[in-house]
């Protein structure tokens, strides 16, 4: 029994030995790291308030400018180390820059040219638009008829089909065989009408005919496309009794009857004279005509539709 007593005298007292945490000591790191910042701080601050109260001459102010002139050479150094890297970067971010506003001023420059153009095409069309307004306003236009007027949206693939296709068609009042003209002279007549477009067969296509005749003389005749490619018509059809001089206004002739009529009215311009001839075998003249419309540059027309079909 007292063998026992002691032993557990002596683990208890072990056990509260061990529980027991000793005080923090000076020689802890952690400790001296907060001591010397703080110290470090309160010198700093010191040495902070007695810069700024002293004089330039004073001795804080002379420590500053011995530990520049010892630093200055270092900084000089770095200098001449650091320049070409930073002017590389500079010149870099210069290169992304000015090819970034390169970009820029070649969109407004693409954007500055299609506004010109579109500019420019809409001048263009306010006046061929007008010119045909002009016409459509003056005794020579015929006044059993009422306009449409229309662009010019395609051409034929090759110079034998001379056709074009306007932007109007039937839902305009557009139908086959309705003469179109501009503000110059007759074009030729709708050969092909869809709702909103039509086809337009040229007085200079090989299919083409007009009856005609000569505004000074009255000498009458048939205008179809003459021999070879381009655009040269020929008043065909004239007898040798006719008097048919150069420079006289072939125009069409309208003729009427009791059941049948031209589809062109009378009195549009077609062509002007360019040459007469004749020989003896042959039983008309042979006249040349140069148009009065340039067929290869058009870009509107007027369709006649009848106000009474």
């Amino acid at each position: 029994m007292p063998r026992s007593r002691s032993a557990r005298v002596a683990v208890l007292g072990s056990v509260q030995r061990r529980a027991s945490t000793p005080p923090p000591s000076r020689n802890n790191p952690a400790v001296r790291r907060r001591v010397v910042a703080t110290v470090l701080i309160l010198a700093s601050l010191l040495l902070l308030t007695v810069y700024f109260r002293e004089s330039s001459s004073g001795g804080l102010h002379g420590v500053q400018s011995a530990g520049a002139s010892v630093l200055k050479p270092f900084e000089v150094a770095a200098e001449h180390v650091a320049r070409p890297f930073r002017d590389a970067a500079g010149w870099f971010n210069g290169l992304v820059d000015a090819k970034s506003e390169n970009a820029k001023l070649r969109r407004e420059v693409d954007d500055w040219r299609r506004r010109a153009i579109e500019n420019a095409t809409a001048i263009r069309e306010n006046a061929i638009l007008r010119r045909l307004l002009a016409y459509e306003g003056s005794a020579r236009f015929p006044t059993d008829y009422r306009p449409v007027n229309t662009q010019i949206i395609s051409r034929a693939p090759t110079e034998f089909q001379q056709e074009v296709g306007i932007a109007a068609g039937s839902d305009s009042g557009i139908r086959v065989h309705d003469p179109v003209v501009t503000e110059d002279g007759l074009v030729g007549q709708v050969t092909t009408v869809a709702h909103t477009v039509a086809v337009v067969t040229l007085l200079t296509d090989e299919t083409s005919a007009v009856s005609a005749l000569d505004y000074q003389t009255a000498a009458g005749g048939i205008v179809q496309h003459g021999v070879g490619s381009g655009e040269t018509l020929v008043l065909d059809r004239v007898t040798k009794d006719k008097v048919v001089n150069p420079g006289d206004v072939i125009v069409t002739a309208g003729w009427r009857s009791e059941r049948f009529a031209s589809i062109y009215p009378r009195g549009i311009p077609v062509c002007k004279v360019t040459s007469v001839g004749q020989t003896d075998t042959d039983l008309y003249k042979q006249v040349q005509c140069e148009p009065y419309v340039h067929f290869s540059s058009l870009e509107a027309v007027a369709v006649l539709v009848p106000k009474r079909r």
